[in-house]
């Protein structure tokens, strides 16, 4: 065989070999998420209000543990917004008897970790520890909610904190964004209150943060979820020698919100800005409607999912940004769905021109079975992965508590989710995203961005 020839042989090898690879690395067809089961959860509440729910998960030794308050900055005082999150941060600083050293020392030689955190609705005391010491861990953690020790060292310290982490927020265009956007939303409700200001921040004190917790913090407000694997007669036990002569407190409540949908916009100078932050939206839906499953499909369809028809628009075809996305934002008192984008400051409204035109298109067309389907498959598929691991099965659990939600809602959800027809999409498009309707914040330059609206009359967008 001449040299010619092998060489056109070993060409030709070396291509099978390639096409053979090339076939094997082909993936198999992804199945069809199932529905999401639930292990077994046992349920029960204490004479003073505690409510306990735990589900066995897994056969890893470990077990993760979560209070759940229900309290936050949603209950701060008009004049004092930022003392819930204060009052967190003094309360993870230990109790009476233990300080932060010694509760930390102490809780990693369970082999885990204690975390404190403050949100709009919840202060969250979570952990996870080897299965062993889950009777220690509550102890602990009852501990430190029961007799905080709100040491006054520490007072200015997590003020001087919480002061350069606002003068920092007031610089991120994102920040001011959602700041201004929820504000437009929620006029003076807590709900519309992101930022405190460096003169309340000087105003607590150690008796204003005692006073909050006083008022706030009780047994009927609160929550204990444990899922893993645990001695369930040991914790019990463990549960009502902690928290048993916990005081009962206040009953949960919220302040209700009275905003009413309606068409606004505001633009936010930030000059020569080679960006644009847009954020636009309106109240929707709450978790406990019989349309939320069908608005939470058309919202990935529409915005929330990479390959949603506004991320495929303005990202993939136009270029205008780079992670536009849409989420639905839950509140006990409201739910409010909105696009977020970073967009090139000359493309700003022509941003705002192509995400309407998929808001109407979307009205007036239904998606194809296709494209309906992929999107079903991807968020049954996150629903299922999600819940894959005790931390998710807890924060599925205080879901359906939150939001008083029957608890055939996780096993069904799956199947709801593939009931949602094209037909439906279209519907809960012009039922729920109304352009007209919708509150758009622009945070960018703001010449620029009003030569492009009076170029673009009269087909202003929103």
């Amino acid at each position: 065989m001449n040299t010619k020839n092998k060489y056109l042989l070993a060409i030709t090898g070396l291509l099978l070999v390639i096409n053979v690879a090339a076939q094997k690395e082909i993936p198999p067809a992804g199945g069809t998420p199932k529905n999401f089961n639930l292990p077994e959860k046992k349920s029960k509440k204490l004479l003073n209000g505690l409510r306990t729910t735990m589900v066995q998960y897994g056969s890893v030794p470990k077990v993760s543990i979560s209070l759940v308050i229900n309290t936050g900055s949603v209950h701060d005082a008009p004049n004092e917004t930022g003392l819930a999150d204060l009052t967190g941060r003094l309360m993870g600083q230990g109790s009476v008897s233990m300080d932060f050293a010694t509760l930390s020392k102490k809780v990693a030689g369970m082999g885990g970790t204690v975390n404190v955190s403050v949100g709009k609705e919840e202060v969250y005391v979570t952990g996870s520890v080897l299965s062993e010491f889950a009777p220690d861990f509550i102890a602990a953690i009852a501990d430190l909610v029961i007799h905080p020790g709100f040491p006054p060292a520490e007072l200015e310290r997590l003020k001087d904190d919480m002061k350069r982490e606002l003068t920092v927020s007031k610089t991120v265009p994102q920040e001011i964004a959602q700041a201004a956007f929820r504000k437009k939303i929620f006029g003076d409700h807590p709900y519309g209150k992101l930022y405190s200001t460096e003169e309340q921040i000087n105003s607590f004190s150690v008796q204003k943060v005692k006073d909050f917790y006083n008022k706030n913090f009780g047994a009927k407000r609160s929550s204990l979820y444990l899922a893993g694997k645990f001695d369930e007669a040991k914790v019990n036990v463990a549960i009502d020698k902690a928290f048993g002569k916990w005081k009962a407190g206040p009953d949960i409540t919220n302040p209700v919100v009275t905003a009413v949908a309606k068409g606004d916009t505001l633009i936010i100078d930030r000059k020569a800005s080679a960006q644009t932050t847009i954020m636009l939206g309106l109240l929707t839906v709450k978790p406990k409607d019989k349309d939320f499953i069908p608005v939470s499909i058309t919202n990935s369809l529409l915005g929330g999912s990479f390959g949603s028809r506004i991320t495929s628009n303005i990202r993939e075809n136009k270029g205008y940004t780079y992670s536009p996305f849409s989420t639905v934002l839950n509140r006990r008192s409201a739910s409010v769905w909105y696009e977020q984008a970073d967009v090139t400051s000359e493309h700003t409204v022509a941003s705002l021109q192509e995400i309407e035109k998929e808001i109407r298109r979307l009205q007036n067309q239904p998606p194809s079975v296709e494209e309906l389907k992929g999107i079903q498959n991807y968020e049954a598929g996150i629903f299922v992965l999600q819940n894959s691991n005790p931390d998710g099965i807890i924060g599925q659990l205080q879901f359906i508590d939150k939001y008083n939600l029957p608890d055939n809602y996780l096993s069904t959800r799956v199947k709801n989710m593939y009931s949602v027809t094209p037909q439906m999409v279209s519907e809960m498009t012009r039922k729920y995203f109304d352009p007209a309707k919708m509150t758009v914040v622009m945070v960018g330059d703001q010449k620029a961005i009003n030569e492009q609206i009076n170029k673009a009359a009269p087909k202003k967008a929103f």
